[in-house]
């Protein structure tokens, strides 16, 4: 994750979304990676679930940071990855009209953002629902065809409907597996009559999106029993992920971030809901019964530790969840379900603003090149600001360093140390302390990094 010069050279569209994007405190939906630095053993230990889950395992994680400390990035991280492995990807922010429970359909519009997003390597943007369907549908035809039969011919219409009810029937014995195989054989059966209405039809039962069964019914002319909703989303992410492997994807990874919002549910019987659904995917995906699954929740340290509103006032979740005895300030288990994020060294900080200065120059040629001695005159200010030492997060020193590297490039009377002047807290330090700056105390030199 450390590219050398050559290598960061990437297309101008995604570093203009990329640069755009972290300048404004918001996680890149494309090329995260470019700027990747100091999480490589939480990168490992995730990408160690994909590998488990696409050999049949499943897993849930907590990614657990201050606002602003990388909990979105590593899942945005991570999500690339799982793609570049083969995986559907869904991922989805909680707010307050989007939960994991709830009686007026807040469950069910998480159901629906996720599906919304749904992406593939081949549809990295999402919706690829309908897509990944389809292409399902067009290859087992190819292997029809491969096998010698002629398309078109009774025989190759036979082999390959065949073939799709195998697989659609195999998912009949699951908790709604039969009204989704009814689905999904109602779908290809629009497919083959190139029925748009009655695929679209079918398309939004597999979203979410009816209200009723009885309206699901009438719009869809055959008898089933349920429809996804607030109670039983969660049955149907089980299924796409088992239907998933069965299709030959790797497995379904499923993103769900700012689960600061449960944390915030005014009322005791919802949020307790809220975090009996986080239970129950836990303990599913834990006792290995979820194959191809891969849960991942961001949160906030409040959300994870407050004894009256957050997932430690759960009981069955703060057993389970609650560190041991030998983790502390010195040691990290990366093995556990909890993964916390550290703050980014001061070397690490480093190497992480030499970065955005190759790619600032690479998309603005005319940018103003800026001395490692400059970098780390920055930081010293930076790292100096009062409470710096346990507020400071790599968002807010990506903000202000692009917002340097802007002011010098549109503006040709500033200069860097002017504008550092402005920023700097008073220095009242002593001789001897100002020799334990930023340099000397992280040992910071340019040398230290293959950039």
């Amino acid at each position: 994750m450390k590219p050398s010069d050559n290598e960061t050279m990437i297309p101008k569209r995604v570093l203009s979304s990329l640069l755009t994007s972290v300048s404004a405190g918001v996680v890149p939906r494309k090329g995260a990676h470019y700027i990747a630095i100091g999480r490589e053993k939480e990168v490992a230990a995730l990408s160690a679930d994909l590998d488990s889950a696409a050999d049949g395992g499943c897993s849930t994680r907590f990614i657990i940071g201050r606002y602003g400390s990388g909990k979105s990035f590593l899942m945005q991280l991570i999500r690339e990855t799982a793609l570049d492995r083969g995986f559907l990807v869904c991922d989805a922010d909680l707010s307050p009209d989007r939960k994991l429970f709830g009686s007026s359909g807040a469950g069910a519009a998480t159901y629906r953002e996720l599906i919304r997003n749904m992406s593939s390597r081949s549809c990295p943007d999402g919706n690829a629902l309908s897509k990944i369907i389809s292409s399902f549908f067009a290859g087992i035809g190819s292997q029809a065809a491969e096998s010698g039969l002629i398309p078109g011919t009774e025989e190759y219409n036979d082999l390959v409907r065949s073939k799709i009810y195998k697989v659609i029937r195999e998912t009949e014995d699951s908790v709604g597996g039969f009204d989704f195989a009814s689905v999904l054989s109602y779908y290809y059966k629009a497919h083959e009559d190139d029925d748009d209405e009655k695929k679209s039809a079918a398309l939004r039962w597999l979203r979410g999106e009816y209200s009723t069964k009885t309206e699901a019914r009438n719009a869809l002319g055959i008898p089933i029993s349920s429809i996804i909703f607030d109670d039983n989303w969660y049955d149907y992410i089980k299924l796409l992920a088992s239907f998933a492997k069965k299709i030959g994807f790797s497995g379904l990874l499923v993103l769900i971030d700012e689960c600061v919002n449960l944390f915030k549910i005014p009322n005791r019987i919802s949020r307790e809901g809220n975090y009996e659904k986080i239970l129950s995917i836990f303990n599913d995906t834990l006792g290995g019964r979820a194959p191809g699954l891969v849960f991942i929740f961001g949160g906030t340290p409040e959300f994870l530790e407050d004894t009256r509103r957050g997932l430690f006032s759960y009981e069955a979740l703060r057993s389970r969840l609650s560190e041991g005895a030998f983790l502390g300030k010195n040691y990290t288990n990366l093995l556990s379900p909890l993964i916390r994020l550290r703050p980014l060294s001061d070397n690490e900080l480093l190497a992480l603003i030499t970065r955005l200065s190759i790619l600032h120059k690479q998309y603005y040629p005319d940018s103003v090149t800026v001395s490692g001695e400059q970098r780390i005159a920055f930081l010293e200010v930076e790292l100096s600001r009062m409470g710096a030492n346990v507020m400071i997060t790599p968002r807010e020193v990506i903000r202000d360093y692009l917002e340097i590297l802007d002011i010098l490039m549109q503006d040709g009377s500033a200069s860097f140390d002017q504008l550092l002047k402005s920023i700097a807290p008073a220095d009242t330090r002593t001789g001897a302390e100002k020799n334990n700056g930023v340099e000397k105390k992280a040992g910071v030199s340019l040398t230290d990094f293959d950039l």
